[in-house]
């Protein structure tokens, strides 16, 4: 595969020298550029030689000029008679030469023996060079290798005052210096020779780039061809061609412009005016010269789209061209295309608009809104009765209901919406039921078979106008689960073609109404499992006025419960507990959890302690569902627990990472318990705390789960304080009430997750229904305590429950005091039921048997079990206590 990046570098170099070197431009191009390459060559050569040249001159100038100056300078005659010239010549010789920028000056005598030179050791030495010439009294140059290396050198002679040649004085430089020199000047040169060659092959690209537009890149053979090509292009294109010069004459028609235009053989040349047998529209625009884009024009029985544009652009000639094709079979051609991209667009909006959501009759009622009226006029959508239930359909096209009646009017006399319908078997809507293949009636009024399912009626849908129909099946796994009727009634009548595209929409609608006869089983089965599991009515206690709300999500069903239980001695027990997720598996795990919870309670067992093996049920649940690879199915649960005292007016909470319940004071205002946070139910490792909290009376404990207060639009702090919100400064206000004002400020709408409230306003039992003893540890305190407890019972009217009653305080005070330890107290609550409670220190568990005949004790709790409605032992700090309740009269 050809590199794409040089891409832009060839194309402007092929721009430059044409479309191909074989073309006149190209190949004057070469020639010039190949010329000024040789110029600019030459140039740069003379240029250098050149420069060598004057380079070694001037460096013989100046070797000349300084052994002169030095040979005539004032005392060098003086110098060379004393004893030892060196000492005087040697300092003046190197100062001038570091003067003068040259590499040596030597003064030596007429022998050649030096005096001076800048490597001292070289004094006293013979001079390298001829020395004859300048003895002469010339001056002589010369290049020898001396001990400076190559050197350039000069050399002069010193004459005294009578002309004799008393000595000689050599300057000179080292060749390399010279060439160094010369070096200097090589980037000039070769700058000003690029810069030559640069504007050279610019001015030469520009010369062909002219010759290039005007030759159009071709050699002589190539534009021959080219307009032979030109020619049959021009006469052979299905599309017509005209050129009419500014003066109204044509130019130039192809074969195609003249059969259009029925145009004789000898048009070209004329004036259009004077064409024969042109449509007066034609003329019109031919003659006119304005432009025109895709213009019909009619001429004869053919339909023309007419193009015209100037030709007077930058550099051409005045004048029109025109171009004519040839659209009546276009027209039709169009046509269908049209149609087919309607229908194209039709099931693009079905494949948006069918199946947004999870119910039966939405999905049927976008099938119809789409079809209507694009494709049809009226549509209907039965359903078998059963798929409404979320069951499997029957075989026959009986019990069929419609469920959508769609059309461009509303009078119309077609079967009405939720109307059971039992269609022949003679009918299309019956045949195509038991086929599974559509049905086509072109022609209503001729289909017998249709009109014997009500022959009244279909005579008045004939007098309608409706008069076409096709019967869809909405078919998915391979079963029918009802059919969709297509009718027109102003509209062309269906076809075959028609058909395709009606089981096309028909097909996009099935599968989302088959998913949503599986949601509707699946959530219908959630749902009942759900309320089963739920409580369905409070039980009746006094502690308590209770009201409760339980809103499912709009996803189904899932694990959110709550539970009003009642305790012994008169105490209550409220829960809210919340499972994570949806569906069956939520909806059975809180069954579980619930029931696990009222298991527990029976144990009368602490907040703490019942979470804690709460804790452990959760743990064992998401155990066996990850031995059984449910993948996704593990248990998360948070839950709160409380229990309400209402003789002392005390509640005992814990909670396992639920959110803390809210309290609404007798005075209006609103806080929330501070309840040490647990974690959720499963995680284990953790213990649970409890909280207490003295409730006066009218105070109401609201609970809730995480539905209510969290949204995708708020955070958890925001919903809290607009729960506050919602309860503070109504002290007075039902619970029931309270409920409904919670939820009509927090949820306005459909909740994304389930919600569970429950408020509870506590009421604590009046002193006077309550009595209490401290039983001595002496076995003659039994009488003592029958005796005070028959009195008390005569004071509040139950003096027929006295027997019963002595007889259980009897064997339940012996028992403490035989058994257990002190302290023993005594208790009396008079409530729904009579409450006696014996408490003591001990934690010993008495146990119900069966006594023998033969022995003499073991038939206490037996006589209380059986003298009382319900018996049993809580656990406490302190102790234990027995209690036992019997109806009042």
């Amino acid at each position: 595969m050809p590199d794409m990046t040089d891409r832009p570098s060839r194309l402007s170099w092929r721009s430059v020298i044409g479309k191909s070197p074989r073309s006149v431009a190209g190949q004057v191009f070469v020639l010039q550029v190949a010329l000024v390459v040789v110029l600019v060559l030459c140039g740069v050569l003379a240029l250098f030689l050149q420069s060598q040249r004057d380079t070694g001159t001037e460096a013989r100038r100046r070797s000349i000029a300084v052994a002169q100056t030095f040979a005539h300078s004032p005392g060098i005659v003086d110098a060379l008679r004393t004893p030892d010239p060196s000492k005087i010549l040697q300092p003046l010789t190197e100062a001038a030469r570091k003067a003068a920028g040259v590499d040596f000056i030597v003064v030596m005598n007429t022998h050649g023996i030096r005096y001076t030179h800048p490597i001292p050791s070289k004094i006293g030495k013979r001079f390298v060079g001829q020395i004859g010439p300048s003895l002469a009294g010339k001056v002589y140059t010369e290049s020898v290798h001396g001990p400076l290396g190559h050197e350039e050198q000069a050399t002069v002679p010193i004459d005294d005052a009578h002309g004799k040649v008393v000595g000689l004085v050599s300057a000179g430089l080292k060749v390399k210096h010279i060439t160094n020199a010369v070096d200097r000047q090589v980037p000039i040169i070769l700058a000003a020779g690029a810069g030559a060659l640069v504007l050279s092959t610019g001015g030469t690209a520009l010369v062909g780039r002219r010759l290039r537009r005007q030759t159009h890149s071709l050699a002589p053979d190539e534009m021959t061809r080219m307009y032979e090509h030109h020619d049959a292009v021009l006469h052979s294109v299905r599309e017509g061609v005209l050129i009419v010069d500014a003066d109204g004459r044509l130019l130039l028609v192809n074969d195609e412009a003249r059969r259009l235009l029925d145009l004789p053989a000898e048009a070209e040349g004329q004036q259009v005016s004077q064409l024969p047998d042109l449509d007066p529209d034609v003329l019109e625009l031919l003659s006119s010269g304005r432009e025109a884009t895709d213009e019909v024009l009619f001429t004869g029985d053919r339909l023309l789209a007419v193009n015209q544009r100037p030709t007077d652009g930058p550099g051409g000639p005045g004048g029109t061209v025109v171009t004519l094709r040839d659209s009546t079979e276009l027209s039709a051609i169009s046509g269908r295309a049209e149609i087919a991209r309607e229908r194209l667009k039709l099931l693009y909006d079905a494949g948006l608009g069918i199946g947004t959501t999870l119910d039966v009759h939405s999905t049927a009622d976008e099938l119809a809104r789409v079809a209507v009226p694009r494709f049809a006029d009226f549509v209907t959508v039965d359903l078998a009765d059963a798929v409404l239930r979320g069951e499997e359909p029957g075989t026959t096209a009986t019990d069929l209901r419609r469920i959508v009646m769609r059309g461009i009017r509303d009078d119309h006399p077609l079967y009405e919406k939720d109307r059971l319908i039992d269609f022949l078997p003679s009918t299309p809507q019956a045949r195509g039921y038991g086929s599974g293949r559509s049905e086509l009636v072109p022609d209503l009024s001729a289909s017998p078979g249709w009109q014997a399912q009500d022959p009244e009626r279909c005579r008045e849908i004939l007098e309608y106008g409706i008069q076409s129909l096709i019967v869809a099946p909405i078919r998915a796994r391979g079963v029918v689960l009802g059919m969709a009727n297509f009718y027109r009634a102003k509209q062309e009548p269906f076809d075959e073609e028609d058909v395709s595209l009606a089981e096309e929409l028909v097909a996009r609608a099935a599968v989302s109404i088959d998913n949503a006869r599986r949601y509707t089983r699946e959530h219908a089965v959630a749902v009942t499992l759900q309320r089963s599991l739920l409580p369905r009515a409070l039980p009746e206690q006094s502690a308590l006025d209770v009201g409760y709300r339980y809103i499912p999500a709009q996803s189904g069903v899932s694990g959110d419960w709550f539970d009003v239980i009642p305790l012994p001695g008169s105490r209550v027990a409220l829960v809210v507990g919340d499972v994570v997720g949806h569906g069956l598996h939520a909806a059975a795990t809180m069954g579980r959890l619930r029931t696990a919870v009222h298991n527990f309670s029976t144990l009368d067992l602490p907040p703490d302690e019942l979470l804690g093996h709460l804790d452990d049920l959760v743990g064992r649940i998401d155990q066996d569902e990850a031995d059984a690879e449910a993948v996704g199915e593990i248990t998360g649960a948070t839950c709160l627990y409380a229990i309400y005292d209402p003789v002392t007016r005390r509640c005992t909470m814990a909670r396992a990472g639920h959110l803390a319940p809210a309290l609404v004071r007798p005075d209006g205002s609103v806080t929330f318990a501070d309840l040490p946070a647990g974690p959720p139910l499963g995680i284990g490792g953790m213990p649970f705390q409890t909280a207490e909290l003295d409730l006066a009376d009218g105070t109401q404990l609201v609970l809730y789960t995480d539905g209510l207060i969290e949204d995708r639009t708020r955070d958890l702090d925001v919903g809290m304080e607009l729960l506050r919100e919602a309860l503070t400064g109504h002290p007075d206000r039902s619970p029931d009430e309270s409920c409904q004002a919670v939820l009509d400020e927090l949820l306005p709408g459909r909740p994304t997750d389930d919600v569970a409230l429950l408020v509870a306003r506590v009421q604590g039992l009046a002193p006077d229904r309550v009595a209490e003893w401290d039983v001595p540890r002496d076995p003659a305190a039994v009488s003592d305590m029958r005796l005070a407890v028959a009195g008390k019972l005569d004071e509040w009217g139950l003096a027929e429950l006295g027997f019963g009653t002595e007889l259980v305080l009897s064997e339940l005070v012996t028992n403490a005091i035989r058994y257990g330890s002190d302290p023993i107290r005594l208790r009396l609550i008079r409530d729904r039921a009579l409450i006696c409670e014996v408490a003591d220190g001990s934690n010993t568990s008495p146990h119900l048997r069966y006594a023998a005949t033969t022995d003499e004790g073991g038939r206490g709790l037996f006589l209380v079990s059986q003298m009382t409605e319900r018996w049993g032992v809580r656990y406490s700090p302190q102790g234990k206590v027995i209690w036992a309740e019997q109806p009042l009269p």
